[in-house]
């Protein structure tokens, strides 16, 4: 098959919705498939991209950006490629790019539904009286567009839930975004590089760390595990908390911290190059997250897939992924999340059984099966158009 992924957000960047797309595309090629990206343009994007077009595109919101897409050249380019299939993962610019595409070819157009946008109204909207309105929009902006569509692909069964409470009628179907486990144990050769990253960040050998990785913005939710950690980190000196990752949140993370009077103890690392971003969940002794904006979770599968017990805020999407006390555990309060990381730290036997439950746990999500499941959902949905013009020419 041909497929057009159209996408927002793509390499360099680090987020989701990037891991997702750069491993599907991946795997479906390894399936014998041919895959072309259309996406945004970059400052930094690499020279030499193999079948990616970069549509000229300016900043809108933090590092989001809005694609300029209407370009008859490029337009007459994607009609040569004789797609068969375009699979988007925005509804905004270039999902609706992609979805004038596939009506004008008319392909089946499948969509994966990767963010949650309400939660992140606040991005726009800088008058909170404003906030329910703008929700209401994210809300029927992601109906609309998923009703325009052949299918459409969900992570979770939070997030399938989330869209029929909207009104979306179209198809959804549950294909959990998977994680690449070759990369993922050539990552095991980091391993020995532990103690340098460690003592890159100023870590010693007595150090147990507390790890977060992702974005740092407001719907992660990062100043209630800073407020959460304040007490105990006082009590256990040895403990370091580090963030991996940068964001909008960034300074205001800061000067909490410095409010705290935790900054010997918290380190903001920054963001890591996506290549090598696997290694840095070495460093770590426990993952920890209080976000409710996940849609599935990638870093938190990620960190079980390295062997690291997570701790993290209860929510729907974590059905699956979360096994309490088999690979970590979900906490609603503050002492519960106090509580149980001391059990992961400082209970050794506790530990190893969590640490080997964590890498059994994350076998069902391999980026093949992920990739097998979309292949097998395209064949479907192409067959279901080829009969349905079939029908109409009789």
């Amino acid at each position: 098959m041909k497929i057009g992924f159209f996408t927002d957000t793509y390499y360099p960047q680090i987020n989701g919705v990037v891991t997702s797309t750069l491993i599907l595309k991946e795997n479906l090629e390894r399936l014998g498939h041919k895959v072309y990206v259309f996406t945004t343009t970059d400052a930094k994007e690499p020279q030499g991209e193999r079948d990616v077009y970069r549509i000229p595109s300016i900043p809108i919101v933090s590092e989001k950006r809005l694609g300029l897409f209407y370009q008859p050249r490029l337009i007459k380019i994607i009609k040569g490629l004789n797609l068969d299939i375009i699979h988007t993962h925005t509804e905004f610019s270039l999902g609706i790019f992609g979805r004038m595409i596939a009506n004008d070819l008319n392909i089946p157009l499948i969509h994966t539904y990767h963010t949650i946008y309400e939660d992140y109204t606040h991005y726009i909207v800088k008058f909170p009286k404003l906030d329910p309105l703008a929700k209401v929009a994210a809300r029927k902006i992601s109906t609309n567009f998923c009703n325009s569509t052949s299918r459409v692909v969900v992570p979770t069964t939070k997030v399938r839930d989330l869209l029929l409470s909207y009104g979306v009628k179209r198809d959804l179907t549950v294909i959990a975004t998977g994680i690449n486990m070759n990369h993922l144990s050539a990552c095991q050769d980091y391993f020995h590089s532990r103690q340098r990253l460690r003592s890159s960040m100023g870590l010693k050998d007595g150090n147990k760390v507390i790890l977060y990785v992702g974005r740092l913005s407001k719907e992660k939710n990062i100043s209630e595990l800073l407020i959460n950690l304040h007490e105990y980190l006082k009590m256990r000196t040895e403990l370091k908390f580090v963030l991996i990752g940068d964001g909008p949140e960034t300074n205001d993370l800061k000067n909490l911290a410095n409010k705290l009077n935790l900054n010997e103890q918290v380190i903001f690392a920054g963001a890591k190059p996506w290549h090598s971003i696997m290694s840095y969940y070495h460093i770590g002794d426990v993952f920890v997250s209080a976000s409710q904006s996940e849609t599935q979770g990638i870093t938190y599968i990620e960190a079980l897939a390295s062997g690291l017990p997570i701790v993290v805020k209860s929510d729907p999407c974590l059905e699956g992924v979360v096994i309490e006390g088999v690979n970590g555990y979900t906490f609603n309060k503050k002492d519960e999340f106090v509580k149980t990381i001391d059990v992961v730290l400082y209970d050794e036997q506790q530990r190893e059984k969590l640490s080997n439950g964590a890498v059994q746990s994350v076998e069902k999500f391999s980026s093949y099966h992920f990739a097998k499941n979309i292949e097998d959902l395209y064949i479907n949905e192409l067959f279901k158009s080829k009969s349905l013009l079939e029908a109409s020419s009789i």
